[in-house]
């Protein structure tokens, strides 16, 4: 098993979402440690890039912010290989085909292996052009972890019979953000994934309550949440720590608490 996968033998698990750099490298650094230490199973960190398409305004507007902070990739590297001494729960960049290509595809598997980055997430690679990626991910032993959407439908057990690490279930249509309400059928969307593979899978877009949260890690394996903890480092910035902390260890509790 993938150290990713290891994010889930406790129970229901919580992963937390940060965008790298953002408001600068050393505070996304404080973070990481700050959101494991509240009890977050899986770490994911977004790779700033100028056309993010598919974030709302929140993780918009905290790429900008890193790469206005000057962010890069190399960056983000050289500061995972630094948490990576002392973090024990896995690691995923969340980034888009461009940045990869840019880098160069088997140098920056390369890098994830080198510095520890368990897996990634890539939105704009679609399942039936994986073969893009997918060959450089096995040479490093990185996880390239697939999506499934409310539009999956048939498609949900080819992609899940061949996924790695987690399945990132998507909540709901259009891009991310915190949603008062999520209306998608959840529950057939896991069923149907769990007819197809053991691999483990969690519920992301648009979760920001513990409510929320709870709801979707007993019908999964586990809540996923981006946009409201960046909204918490857009409003607090430097001095972030405190808030995530607490925004996390709740979120925690929720999903470990929830109804099996």
């Amino acid at each position: 098993m993938s150290r990713i996968g290891k994010a889930f033998d406790h129970g229901k698990a919580f992963i937390a979402f940060v965008t790298g750099g953002d408001p600068d490298i050393d505070t996304t650094e404080k973070l990481i440690y700050t959101m494991e230490e509240a009890g977050a199973d899986l770490i994911e960190i977004g790779v700033p890039f100028s056309d993010p398409i598919a974030e709302g305004i929140v993780i918009q507007e905290a790429n900008e912010r890193a790469l206005l902070a000057g962010c890069t990739t190399d960056k983000l590297f050289e500061m995972v290989a630094k948490v990576r001494e002392k973090v024990q729960v896995p690691l995923v960049f969340l980034t888009y085909i461009n940045p990869i290509y840019t880098y160069g595809k088997d140098k920056f598997m390369l890098k994830c292996k080198e510095t520890g980055v368990d897996g990634i997430i890539v939105p704009d690679l679609p399942f039936e052009e994986k073969e893009e990626l997918e060959p450089d991910c096995l040479k490093y032993g990185v996880d390239l972890i697939s999506l499934i959407a409310p539009t999956s439908n048939e498609r949900i057990r080819m992609i899940a019979e061949q996924a790695k690490g987690f399945i990132y279930c998507v909540s709901s249509m259009g891009v991310t953000g915190v949603r008062s309400e999520i209306k998608t059928d959840i529950n057939s969307m896991i069923q149907l994934v769990r007819e197809s593979t053991a691999v483990p899978c969690a519920v992301g877009f648009g979760i920001s309550t513990t409510e929320q949260a709870a709801k979707f890690a007993t019908l999964s394996d586990g809540a996923i949440v981006g946009s409201a903890i960046v909204k918490i480092v857009a409003q607090y910035g430097k001095n972030s720590e405190k808030p995530v902390y607490d925004y996390v260890k709740a979120m925690k509790e929720a999903v470990r608490n929830c109804n099996y």
